[in-house]
This record gives structure tokens, sequence and C-alpha cells, in this order.
């Protein structure tokens, strides 16, 4: 089969923060892409406000530059393990890998975890050592790390004799040892011409293309992106969509087609086979369909995304304040939002409750599903979020098993044991622990990943700020019983009104405060964490009592301590099963499911 020889398709695939999208940056502005006067934002590719605050890449994106007379579509995938499924199904698109590896990190979950899809596709990486211009850089053992890893996960012969390059994405070079002339990025790009293979190709078979990602344009409407895999694209031509099973789903015109030029869509007439392009047209059709000519009746076929390991329920906010903030309240306005990023989002699943009123979001973890309460309030929804809970699931034999996580701490000598210690606590198994360098140690975990629900604020704690924590699915496995949660009980507000400093101040040794002076409460609402394991209601809407007599002392500025600010994730790791976050546009509430102390007692008496 012929290939489309002036053409390269590639990813580049990396654990969080390694590099990824600078390096990308880097490249377009050395291939010529940008004019020499054009100003370009950091990390132009993150392009989404919270890709932008949070310095992490969400959404995997597609760019494409001219070298040397050929094309090479690049495609930036997020390094997160919660959003694995967008480089699951990116690296259909791409004939081949660069691995971009921290010279001080090393090798972590997500590098594993991204390597093994790859490998499993059949590729031959470009390994680049990234950030070797790091005072901590050892990039002779992180070489060593890399080699062990690709023998664990099985790379044949081919695979494990992988080019490596040495380079720093931000000062916009690379080289082929740690003595070469450090000049530009050319070496990298020759290299990919050298060693990627252009794409195998069959040119006089009708149109097909597997659609891979799913995006809206207020202008052109629904935007598939996909690649060719055989015949021609052409503006106007009559295709169709196929679902896995071979259903068509979909039959439209090619209205609109784009290619990528830099981090523009070019429009274009017509596509080749083995090119990457955005289409427009469809109502239906979505991701992982086949568009194809209406004369192919079979799919591409392609591997399944891993399944949720977690999921939260949405409801309707029904809280005093609700409606206060949000114009997005109700369940059909919810259903609909969340149908629509259940269709463009293979790595979540929703389902609805039996009341029609609360829907189920499975997704990978905690911070997946963060960033989607996250895009929603900010649309200006309100709703109610529950605990997260894990996905158990039954064995032929009838056991139960839940899922494990692979768990890396790197933490300072003097937190191995605390970290151990509670790590255990939370039914982890220790399987390695070695010096890391520069007094840290890492640390390797198999963990239920209940146990790790919420641990993240302690480890940050235990660790003073300084102890870094990487997790990846591991597997299923036997249900570990029962993991104790969070130990203490919450101080819950008594009354509706706007909190009281002189209350608060009062209040301060009955626990951790999360309110400050001036806040809206209600009653049910959770304004603190108690110092004890109980629940407790408190009145922070007591004013101080006013009278003519005057005694010194008794007007002194009241000194309060700051509250405990916690972030969305946080928070949904932080409640209990009786406990429920508030998600407003403006605002984030922890509060009771049952807001008035007779309500609860009564659930209590239910339950048990």
């Amino acid at each position: 089969m012929p290939q489309n020889t002036r053409l390269r398709n590639i990813a580049i695939i990396a654990h969080v923060d390694h590099g990824k999208t600078t390096l990308v940056d880097a490249i377009l502005r050395q291939s010529g892409t940008f004019r020499t006067n054009q100003a370009v934002v950091e990390r132009a590719m993150d392009k989404g406000d919270l890709e932008k605050e949070r310095g992490i890449t969400i959404l995997a994106k597609c760019t494409a530059i001219d070298w040397d007379g050929h094309r090479i579509n690049i495609i930036d995938t997020p390094g997160h393990a919660d959003f694995g499924g967008e480089v699951e199904r990116i690296l259909h698109m791409a004939d081949g890998v660069i691995l971009l590896v921290d010279a001080a990190e090393g090798t972590l979950p997500q590098t594993k975890f991204v390597l093994t899809k790859a490998l499993k596709q059949g590729m031959r990486p470009v390994v680049l050592i990234n950030k070797i211009d790091r005072p901590d850089a050892r990039p002779d053992e992180v070489l060593n790390e890399i080699f062990d890893l690709f023998v664990a996960l099985d790379a044949n012969e081919e695979q494990l004799d992988f080019p490596v390059l040495y380079a720093s994405g931000r000062a916009g070079w690379c080289a082929e040892s740690l003595d070469a002339p450090r000049e530009n990025l050319h070496p990298l790009l020759d290299l990919v011409l050298r060693h990627v293979p252009a794409p195998t190709v069959d040119f006089d078979a009708p149109f097909s293309m597997l659609a891979t990602l799913l995006d809206y344009d207020p202008y052109l409407g629904r935007v598939l992106t996909g690649r060719v895999v055989s015949g021609t694209a052409k503006v106007n031509a009559q295709v169709h969509a196929l679902d896995l099973k071979g259903n068509v789903t979909d039959r439209f015109r090619l209205t609109k087609l784009f290619s990528y030029k830099g981090l523009e869509r070019a429009p274009v007439g017509s596509a080749e086979a083995g090119d990457i392009v955005c289409i427009a047209g469809m109502t239906v059709a979505t991701v992982a369909d086949t568009v194809a000519d209406t004369s192919v009746s079979q799919p591409i076929q392609t591997t399944p995304i891993d399944p949720p390991t977690m999921a939260i329920t949405l409801s309707v906010n029904d809280s005093p304040l609700a409606g206060t903030e949000g114009k997005k309240l109700t369940s059909t306005m919810i259903r609909e939002r969340l149908m629509a990023e259940n269709e463009g989002n293979v790595a979540i699943r929703v389902s609805e409750t039996a009341g029609k009123d609360a829907f189920e979001v499975a997704g990978r973890g905690e911070l997946q599903l963060g960033v989607l309460i996250e895009t929603m309030r900010r649309e200006g929804f309100e709703m109610s979020v529950s605990r997260p809970r894990v996905l158990l699931r039954k064995t032929e034999d009838g056991q139960t098993e839940e899922p494990y996580e692979e768990v890396i701490a790197d933490v300072d000598e003097e937190f191995t044991g605390v970290v151990v210690e509670k790590m255990s606590v939370r039914k982890a198994e220790m399987v390695d622990m070695r010096p890391s360098g520069g007094g840290k140690t890492r640390i390797t975990f198999i963990a239920p990943s209940r146990g790790l629900i919420g641990y993240q604020g302690q480890f940050l704690t235990d660790t003073r700020g300084t102890g870094v924590l990487n997790r990846l699915f591991h597997s299923y496995g036997p249900y570990k019983g029962e993991i104790a949660g969070r130990r203490n009980g919450a101080l819950i507000s008594t009354d509706k009104g706007e909190a009281v400093a002189y209350a608060i101040f009062n209040l301060q040794d009955r626990g951790t405060m999360f309110i400050n002076p001036g806040d809206k409460v209600y009653q049910g609402m959770i304004v603190g964490e108690h110092s004890r394991d109980n629940d407790l209601d408190i009145n922070v809407l007591k004013g101080k009592q006013l009278t003519n007599i005057r005694a010194a002392g008794k007007d002194d500025a009241l000194i309060l301590t700051p509250p405990r600010k916690m972030s969305m994730e946080d928070m949904i790791s932080y409640i209990n099963d009786d406990e429920l976050l508030e998600v407003t546009p403006q605002s984030l509430r922890l509060r009771k499911k049952h807001l008035t102390p007779n309500e609860r007692t009564q659930a209590k008496k239910r339950v048990s």
C-alpha cells in the first residue's frame, strides 16, 4: 500500500508538567509558523481559561508546520492521568510519538500509561529528555529508567532501539548528546522526518475518516476532527456516519473542510488520505464514528477506551440561596449540558437516576470531574455535587472487586514515615522505596482508589507542601473492606443570614472555620470543621449585645484566624456521604443533604 511521503503525523506524550506545550511553542516559532513580529502568548496551544489558569493541558489539540518540504501534523496531548481518554483516542491519528521525560523527575505514572498505549499500537517512540538545564537534572539515570520502562512494557527489539535527544523546550534547543552544540530544535524535526514513518494509505479506495475530536464553533456548528484513512475528502461530497456496529447514524454533505496551518484552521477544497482534517455539516455524527463515502459499509475499528473508575451525582441545587447567582438551575438544563459533554468526551459516562432529577457522572478521577463542574459553573449553572464513589464490579464467581491505583510519592526523607503510615491506614501496600537524589525519597504504593479520595490535601499538610503525589489507574483487585474517612465532624450553621465577626471570634476554639465575616450562610450549611469527631450546630449570626455601660478591654479589635480555603477538588473529596457541595457561578458552599436537625435525625434512623 502506498505512503503519503510528504506527510508526518506525530503526537507528543508525557507526564503532566514535563514541558509538552512549551516545546510545541518553540517548534512553532522555529519552523517559521509565526511572523517575526507576531505577538504570541506563552503555551499558545492551551487556549481554554482553565488550561491557562491551572497550567495543564486538558483537551488534545492539533497544529501543523511545514519543514524541509514536508508537512508535519503535531498533536499536543494532556499529561494528567484523569484525561487519559483524550490520549488514547488521539494516538489513532498519529504514526509516531515523541516521548517527553523530565531530566530530573524521570519516568512517572502517566509516562508509563501513555507509553503503554503507544507501544501497543506498534509505534517506535522518539525519546526526548527535557529540562536538561535544571540544576537537579540527572539525564543518565533517567535514560536508564526509560529503557527499564520499555523493557517492563514488553517493547520489541525495534521499539527498544529508540533514538534519544537531550533538550530544553523553554530555551528552544535540543542535541543528540550532552556534549553536542545547543543551538535550536532542528535536530528534532530532522529526526521526525527520518524516524517516523509516513502514513500508509489507500488513495484509490472510497473516502473514510475516523472521528477523534468533537468541538463546537459558533459559525460552523459541530466540528469533527480526525484522520483521513483512505481516499480523498472533497467539499460538498455526500457522506454518511457509521457507529462502531456499522449502523448509519447520520447523512450529510461536507459543507466545510479544514486542515491545520500553525494554530489556525485553514479552509481547503480537498484532503488526501493520511492527513488530519476538520469537517463540518453533521448534526448527529460524533466521536468514534466513521465518516465515509456512502458506498462504505464497514466502520473503522478502534481500541476501546479504559472504563471510568469513579462517579459523582449531580442534582438540582435546592439550598435556600438557590437561584441568587446562576440562571441555569433546572434538571432539564443540567441534563442537556451533561449529555452534550457525554457525546464529545469518551472518557466520561452520564446516566440518569430513577427520579430523573439527578445524574450520575462517571469519569477517571477527581480532577477530570472537577474540571467538568468548574466549566459548567462558568457557563451559569447551579448544582449540588455528592461525594465521589468508586465503581465496584463483580467477578464471574461473585467476588467484589474495586479499582486500585499506582501511587508514586516524592517526599523529603524526613516525611517518609508519616506518608507510609497514612497510606497504610488507607489500605495501601508499599511496593518500592528508594532515594531519588537531593535528600528526596520516591515511594511507590498500590492503593485502593477509595482510600485516596481526599488524601491530596492531607499529603500536602504532612509534607509541609514539599511533596509531589502522582497516581494512575493500575487494575481491579479484591475489595479491601472499610477504609476510615474524615475523622472530624462539621460545624453547621443554625440559621440564615450573614456571618458576624464577633460570633466567629467566639467560636474559633470549636474548630477551623471555612467562612469570612459577611459571608451568606443558611441553616444546614457547613461553616467549619469541628475539632472533635461529632457534628456541632453553631450560631455564626450572633452579634455582640449592646449596652450603655463601657468597660475596659471590651471594645478591643477582634483577631480572627484566617479561614481554611479549599479548591473545588478539595471540597468534593472532603464531604461525607450525608453532605453535598453547592456549586454556583460565584460561590462554593458545603452543606448537609438534610438541612434541619430533625431531618438529619430521621435520615440516620432510616439508614440504621
